[in-house]
């Protein structure tokens, strides 16, 4: 079955409507979402994913669905170190447990915008020019080491252009005004620092989506596939986020297995064209990669409650 632009419609037709019940449903438990409503919802994402890798899988075929099993599971993953980041932000600006849902749906919403663009210019690159699978390779690779490299909880958000650049154009208040992202003083628009603090996030996401992209491109280049896949791994993104908001410090070694695994997909990209890796073996391995720094993780946190007693 050939994708159509009916297909693509009736795919952004389908992400609205999540959207609207991720907005909706959240809104009515913003004062008191626990931990298991969390993973509910995180399960519930993930459940929906699985779904529709099922009809990728009886429309599409087993090869496109395979695809969208590994770029799925390729973007969730690395979407854990967005979830590091959040962290120190929200931690940073002392943003409340309700502001943040907000921060997050909008940062969502972003989000896709984003990697639609970023993945219809990486398809189009990759499909016209040979060259590019190399660069995006070195990407790769490079940002295994600075994430290797990169110290735990190191965030500044001064260094941050965009933000600089907003503030020197539009006037933000000192104060957060309940979640609102703009306020009127005086007859005057201000932006508060709620959304000094989305842009930082959408900026933080777009760094991101440099990885992320070249990394699924690796996999597939069908546009439809790409995109799905992330979309249904952002979608997650925010019930992941509170489901390990609390713990995320206990998984040591998952950033190293992160940047693993960005590493074997960059050199999966610079020898493409001498060493064809199949698709079920990058599944393999980012599965494997992602089993042994988490167990690895777990293990660490055990000896270190034993040395503790």
């Amino acid at each position: 079955m050939e994708i159509t632009i009916i297909h693509w419609i009736g795919f952004f037709l389908l992400l609205v409507i999540f959207l609207i019940i991720d907005l909706g449903l959240f809104k009515k438990r913003e004062k008191s979402l626990t931990y298991k409503q969390a993973l509910k919802w995180s399960g519930i994402w993930i459940s929906t994913a699985v779904i529709f890798n099922l009809l990728v899988y009886y429309f599409l075929g087993k090869q496109k669905g395979l695809e969208f099993t590994t770029g799925y599971l390729l973007e969730y993953s690395l979407s854990v170190d967005n979830i590091f980041v959040f962290v120190l932000i929200f931690s940073f600006f002392k943003v409340s447990n309700k502001s943040q849902k907000k921060v997050l749906f909008w940062g969502i919403v972003g989000a896709i915008a984003m990697r639609l663009l970023l993945i219809a210019i990486g398809t189009s690159l990759a499909n016209r020019f040979e060259w590019i699978f190399y660069f995006f390779g070195l990407i790769l690779i490079f940002s295994a080491f600075k994430m290797i490299l990169k110290k735990d909880g190191e965030f500044e958000p001064s260094k941050n252009i965009i933000v600089r650049a907003f503030r020197k154009f539009f006037p933000v208040t000192q104060d957060y005004h309940g979640d609102k992202f703009f306020i009127l003083q005086n007859k005057k628009k201000y932006a508060t620092p709620l959304f000094i603090v989305l842009l930082i996030i959408e900026t933080s996401d777009l760094i991101f989506a440099f990885d992320s992209i070249p990394a699924i491109i690796s996999i597939t280049q069908d546009a439809f596939i790409i995109f799905t896949s992330n979309a249904f791994a952002i979608l997650g993104l925010r019930s992941l986020y509170f489901v390990l908001v609390k713990v995320i410090d206990k998984f040591h070694y998952l950033k190293y297995g992160l940047a693993l695994i960005l590493a074997f997909i960059g050199v999966k990209m610079l020898i493409h064209n001498i060493v064809e890796i199949p698709i079920i073996t990058s599944l393999l391995v980012i599965i494997l990669i992602l089993f042994i720094s988490i167990i690895a993780s777990l293990n660490r946190k055990n000896n270190n409650r034993n040395k503790n007693i």
